[in-house]
């Protein structure tokens, strides 16, 4: 098992919510990156640290080798210089135990440890500049699992067999071009749960309305609905909110929505002593989402939210 180390800022929504790391193959000149060849070097079962806005943001469980892949469109302006040729490696994030470890306030016991060539950190603490992922020790691993208070991870695979299915997820089963994980992702992400859910949980700490965190008691829902959406939408952590039940059944039918800067929408079919009865002011906000959420907002609203 080897540590990594990736900068995220630019790209941080969109690698945890979508599962992966994702680089150019090359500088946008052609000339070779360490930093970029170090995707292949990645294998199931290795560690990575996300960095982004100066604190360990994430700890992922690498699930498989880099596989060529195209620059994600969720990128948007994102790496305008990089090439579209680049390397995806499939990643499981879980939030650290101890959540934003600033490394800068670890100095005195991180800085003997940073590689003497290609480290991800100046001495001072502060990222570098050009520095996507990068090797560290067994060592400089374990102490950032320490620090962050991450238990040891590991793979958890659910099989075809274990899953119950009905007539609609039945079209997924019977797809040949799909892997069985893919398979097995797709459908328990049609019912909130597995790669889907763990995606939400990535980036949204609780239901927004309630602000219930506790999670057995929360709805990992599809802001564009399932059975509307792309197999890589249907797995986009983005494309999810975690909603209290009764805010996740007036959301799934259209009786309310929420701008991008977090407003609320209130369908005027939806009678209107309901949010009082369950004590909803429409009048608070929810806090702004993300550019990859406000693409699925406004699907919803344009689609799903019952506006006549």
């Amino acid at each position: 098992m080897r540590f990594w180390w990736v900068n995220q800022n630019q790209t941080f929504d969109h690698e945890q919510g979508g599962g992966y790391l994702w680089s150019p193959q090359t500088n946008a000149n052609g000339a070779r990156n360490q930093f970029y060849e170090n995707m292949l070097l990645v294998q199931e079962g290795d560690i990575v640290f996300s960095f982004t806005d100066t604190y360990i943001m994430a700890v992922g469980y690498c699930e498989g080798p880099a596989f060529e892949a195209m620059k994600p469109k969720v990128f948007g302006a994102a790496g305008q210089n990089w090439n579209q040729k680049g390397w995806c490696v499939p990643v499981s994030y879980r939030r650290p135990g101890k959540e934003k470890v600033r490394p800068k306030d670890h100095m005195d016991r991180i800085a003997p440890l940073l590689p003497k060539k290609y480290s991800p950190l100046q001495l001072n603490g502060k990222g570098l500049q050009g520095v996507y992922l990068a090797e560290i020790s067994a060592e400089f691993g374990a102490l950032l699992m320490h620090l962050t208070e991450t238990p040891e991870l590991t793979r958890q695979v659910t099989t075809l067999a274990e899953l119950t299915v009905d007539n609609e997820e039945q079209e997924i089963i019977q797809n040949a071009s799909l892997a069985e994980t893919v398979k097995v992702a797709m459908v328990q992400a049609r019912r909130g749960q597995g790669k889907f859910r763990e995606r939400v949980q990535m980036l949204e700490i609780g239901c927004r309305v309630t602000q219930v965190t506790q999670d057995k008691l929360l709805v990992a829902s599809h802001i564009k609905p399932w059975r509307e959406s792309d197999n890589i939408e249907r797995l986009d952590g983005n494309n999810g909110l975690f909603l209290s039940p009764h805010v996740d059944a007036l959301f799934d039918g259209g009786f309310i929505s929420f701008t991008k800067k977090g407003e609320f929408l209130i369908s005027p079919r939806l009678e209107k002593d309901v949010l009082e009865r369950w004590s909803i002011d429409p009048r608070n906000k929810v806090g702004s989402f993300n550019a990859d959420q406000a693409f699925f907002l406004e699907h919803h609203n344009e689609k799903v939210f019952k506006a006549s």
